[in-house]
């Protein structure tokens, strides 16, 4: 009895030692800056070993992406008219294309806003219509008053029919916080800017809000964007400076949400030790975090290493400077420039991509090849690229990090951290669709790429789950949002398309994917 009792004591010794010894490290640990870097061409590993997994004589094919259906005449012309329109715009003739443009593209059916035609910005009181004044009187008597309805009633009035009255809604942003009505304070600034974006006094006022919500990338993102978009405002130096220290505001958060997970993983781990008798949870959890500490680049380096030596990967110089250059222009405005962005293609034929921490974005060929110009596949590549400058995938880390610690000890604990996380990843998939869409309108081209490529996606959806257990929003909900960002933002739908190229690469592509299919059904064949 003296000798277990003994022993237990020494065990628990060796934990409390082990778990001190872990927060220690971890405590001390400092964070590894990141060195700025310019963004290069992406060098890509090959693989010639096709996907090792064949299909069973039994199951049913995934359709090849090289034989689809000829194009009809009617989609032949509509193709042409696109590369026509395509050539005028590139040669400067902005309104002759955008003519042709408008006559191949249909409207909009999913949304439910008209569309809004931008005014001149008003920044004096005194240019407002007599009724615009007048609203804006009232709305200083209630609040000299301390009135809410009759401060709220006239702004709101003001808003929806003098949208180009900056201050209005910088005013009526500041009352909603003022009633602590922040998140709509910061829909009213997200709409005003989507349709003023260079007007200095409402990006900070949205700025500002969103830094009140402890958004602080989205902050800082707004702040950069608006720095590099406008660089020769006279507050561009001011917005630059905004921007870092909201990005710094955010690594300090998600510095102290590692250490405080980290902790807990430490007491889980010591929880697992209990119930199986392994002492690997506490090393693997400091493992881990010492490797978060470092930073987004090194969790990002680290992942996409093992996925390089793991995925088979498209080698074609022409389709990786494709899709490179892509990327590339989108990087420029994305608001961070501190990772090494990199672009790989992996030859599998569905619809897909995803990005890591730290700017490795890896896109499936099926996406270029069932994509029908540059426009949609610089959404899908701006989708993902929102999701690295937003650190979607670093948070998930480091918050799921700690639900899949806990839950693997409950019943039923697995299912329940996957739901969290996935209702946690369908508003991240609405971030990154509405930043996609930004992205590709300040690189010049068709505002509706993402809408249009997600709207292919729907149509070749069967059997997907319910929205609610789905990491990214129903097909049609998400083509519905996009056409009402699009035509709330008035961005401009008929801008370059980019057909010409893109389906010289796609059939590039397609006949790569071809190859890989028979290569496959070889190996079937001789098992």
């Amino acid at each position: 009895m003296k000798r277990t009792r003994k022993s237990l004591l020494l065990t628990l010794s060796w934990i409390l030692l082990s778990v001190s010894t872990s927060i220690v490290i971890i405590l001390t640990q400092p964070l590894a800056p990141v060195p700025a870097q310019e963004p290069t061409t992406t060098t890509v590993e090959t693989k010639d070993t096709p996907n090792s997994e064949s299909p069973k004589p039994n199951q049913t094919e995934k359709p090849d992406a090289a034989a689809e259906p000829a194009l009809t005449p009617e989609e032949i012309a509509r193709q042409q008219k696109f590369i026509a329109a395509d050539k005028l715009y590139l040669a400067g003739n902005i309104t002759d294309a955008e003519k042709l443009y408008r006559e191949v593209k249909t409207p909009f059916t999913n949304t439910d806003i008209a569309t809004q035609e931008r005014k001149p910005a008003i920044l004096d009181p005194m240019q407002l219509s007599p009724a615009g004044k007048v609203y804006w009187r009232e709305s200083e008597a209630g609040i000299a008053a301390k009135l809410q309805t009759r401060t709220e009633v006239p702004l709101k009035l003001l808003v929806e029919q003098y949208p180009e009255f900056i201050p209005g809604h910088i005013r009526y942003a500041e009352i909603l916080k003022q009633y602590n009505r922040p998140k709509e304070a910061v829909d009213i600034l997200e709409r005003a800017s989507s349709l003023y974006p260079d007007q200095p006094d409402l990006i900070k006022a949205k700025v500002t809000a969103l830094a009140d919500e402890k958004k602080w990338m989205e902050a800082s993102l707004a702040a950069r964007q608006f720095a590099i978009l406008y660089p020769r405002d006279p507050q561009a130096e001011e917005f630059t400076q905004l921007a870092e220290k909201n990005l710094k505001r955010y690594k300090a958060h998600i510095r102290e949400e590692i250490r405080g997970n980290t902790l807990a993983n430490i007491i889980t781990g010591a929880v697992g030790y209990a119930v199986t008798g392994s002492l690997l949870g506490p090393f693997s959890a400091l493992d881990s975090t010492i490797l978060l500490l470092q930073g987004e680049g090194a969790v990002g380096e680290s992942v996409a290493k093992q996925a390089k030596q793991q995925l088979p990967l498209v080698k074609d110089e022409e389709v990786l400077a494709y899709i490179n250059e892509i990327g590339q222009k989108l990087v420029k405005v994305s608001g961070r420039t501190e990772f090494k962005y990199e672009f790989f293609v992996i030859p599998e034929e569905e619809l897909n991509a995803f990005a890591l921490p730290g700017g490795k974005v890896f896109i499936n060929a099926g996406a270029i090849a069932k994509s029908k110009s540059e426009a949609e596949i610089a959404g899908l590549i701006g989708h993902e690229l929102s999701h690295v400058v937003l650190s979607h995938g670093f948070q998930l880390i480091t918050q799921g990090n700690l639900i899949s610690n806990v839950t693997q000890y409950l019943p039923f604990g697995g299912t329940f951290g996957q739901l969290f996380s996935l209702s946690y990843s369908r508003e991240m998939e609405r971030q990154a669709d509405v930043l996609g869409t930004r992205l590709i309108v300040a690189n010049g081209y068709a505002a509706d790429g993402l809408r249009n490529l997600m709207a292919t996606l729907q149509k070749q959806q069967k059997n997907a789950p319910p929205t609610w257990l789905s990491s990214h929003p129903g097909g049609k909900e998400r083509v519905s949002y996009l056409e009402n960002l699009i035509t709330r933002g008035n961005y401009n739908r008929y801008r370059y398309e980019g057909v010409e190229r893109h389906t010289a690469i796609q059939a590039k592509v397609k006949q790569l994917l071809k190859e890989k299919k028979e290569r496959e059904e070889k190996k079937r064949r001789s098992e």
